[in-house]
């Protein structure tokens, strides 16, 4: 393999081995003193941006088993954070929405997580915050297509 390769890959395994240690960091942070767990978090955050979903879009979007995801949605409707309504297009199928409780708790749980990252790039410039505001965007793209490159949803 080229040097210039064997370097690149060192430093991809860097990024392997720092992108766990971000997720493991995230998941720990995500138990909201609300009750709100990741999996509610992150299903009202996508619901949030995307606006009302059905369990099928969900489960596309999240790439979580439907049936895993109706037991996640059954539980944050019981507790408050979700409800089902009619379909604004008139198809069968139900959205989930969030309802005024939901978006409450999850601008609280945003904002504690937003408090956070402030302290933790507190002595970061402006433009460190940008370039990995950035990075970060495109290497969640990346992830994205390549996901859906391996489902056959995207030509290469």
């Amino acid at each position: 393999m080229p040097e210039g390769k064997t370097g690149s890959k060192s430093r991809i395994a860097d990024i392997e081995y720092e992108q766990m240690l971000l997720s493991r960091y995230t998941i720990a942070q995500h138990r909201h003193s609300s009750g709100m767990d990741r999996s509610v978090y992150l299903i009202m955050s996508r619901i949030d941006g995307s606006g009302p979903m059905s369990i099928a879009e969900l489960s596309h979007a999240l790439r979580l088993d439907s049936s895993t995801l109706q037991r996640q949605v059954t539980v944050a409707i019981k507790d408050g954070y979700l409800e089902r309504i009619p379909d604004p297009e008139g198809h069968v199928a139900r959205k989930i929405a969030l309802t005024r409780y939901g978006n409450e708790q999850l601008a609280d749980a945003r904002g504690t997580s937003i408090d956070a990252l402030e302290q933790i790039m507190g002595d970061w410039s402006a433009k460190d915050i940008d370039q990995f505001a950035h990075l970060l965007h495109r290497f969640n793209n990346d992830i994205e297509d390549y996901s859906q490159m391996r489902r056959g949803l995207k030509a290469e």
